[in-house]
């Protein structure tokens, strides 16, 4: 079992008709046809929503990403028209709230990695490939892969896992050619945040994006390079071997792995609420994720 533990009543709000509530963002669809993502403090791990909200997260989210889509503006458009809050909304939408351009989303998650880890390093031990690719022999746990590659995966519903697929199989789902601008302009995208978190000693390991299309034009969507859709490792301690500190939800994980959390995750039932010190804990680091590659003052 998987999915929510418990799934929230969505807000309702004069104007907006309630389109779906994903792990983290409710999204909505105002009456000029636009939509309206909401970004939540929810949390998920293992395929599990948590009972337990971090305190401010969804603000992160929003105002990473916000910070993000300028530094890329000059490599690909992005789908935000109005940062407002919509007439009739509750005062906490405030910071989390986007007006969106309504997309015809591309159905694939495009993944970027510059480093070995994670569901890559898996298959890589299987079978010296990622996604198909072929890498080199004597690979770790960390490696910074000889180029980034572009390893795309299926987007899953709540309570599922996102299954990597080869660039084959995306461009008979697609079309070879948006296939190969899906693969272009990840690259690109990627190539220029490593290179922004690298000056700010940030490692981006790995990140995902979501496109979609505002007539022929590709346009990127939803979050970008965030603690929840990228994995941030601290340059000073990298060490190639094991597994990297992480600015993102690696306590939640590791807690609810622990003894104390008393829960299997090959059990059927949900995970418990999360104690007050991880809850802190985890905000601290995607507050200082947020911090360090901004160079603003989170408040």
């Amino acid at each position: 079992m998987s999915g929510f533990v418990e799934k929230p009543e969505p807000v309702e709000v004069p104007g907006l008709v309630h389109l779906h509530t994903g792990k983290v963002r409710d999204l909505y669809r105002n009456e000029a046809g636009d939509l309206v993502m909401v970004a939540s403090d929810r949390i998920s791990a293992y395929d599990w929503v948590l009972p337990t909200e971090i305190p401010d997260k969804g603000r992160v989210l929003t105002q990473l990403s916000l910070w993000w889509f300028d530094q890329l503006a000059d490599l690909v458009p992005n789908h935000v028209l109005a940062t407002e809050l919509p007439e009739g909304a509750p005062e906490d939408w405030a910071g989390r709230t986007l007006v969106c351009k309504n997309l015809q989303m591309v159905p694939v998650e495009c993944v970027a990695r510059g480093y070995l880890t994670g569901s890559g390093l898996l298959e890589y031990r299987e079978s010296r490939t990622v996604c198909g690719l072929a890498l080199p022999e004597g690979l770790v746990d960390g490696s910074e892969l000889p180029a980034p590659i572009f390893t795309p995966a299926t987007k899953a519903e709540v309570g599922e896992h996102d299954e990597n697929v080869s660039y084959e199989e995306v461009a008979r789902k697609v079309g070879a050619d948006v296939a190969a601008q899906l693969r272009q302009t990840t690259l690109a995208v990627y190539g220029r945040a490593r290179d922004v978190a690298r000056d700010r000693g940030i490692i981006l390991a790995d990140t995902k994006f979501e496109f979609g299309f505002d007539g022929d034009r590709l346009i990127i969507a939803d979050e970008v390079l965030t603690p929840d859709s990228s994995r941030f490792w601290p340059a000073d301690v990298w060490e190639p071997g094991h597994a990297q500190p992480s600015y993102d939800k690696q306590f939640v994980r590791d807690w609810l792995t622990s003894d104390a959390s008393g829960w299997d995750r090959r059990s059927e039932q949900p995970p418990p609420a999360l104690p007050q010190e991880i809850v802190d804990a985890t905000r601290a680091k995607y507050v200082e994720a947020y911090e360090r590659l901004t160079g603003l003052r989170w408040s």
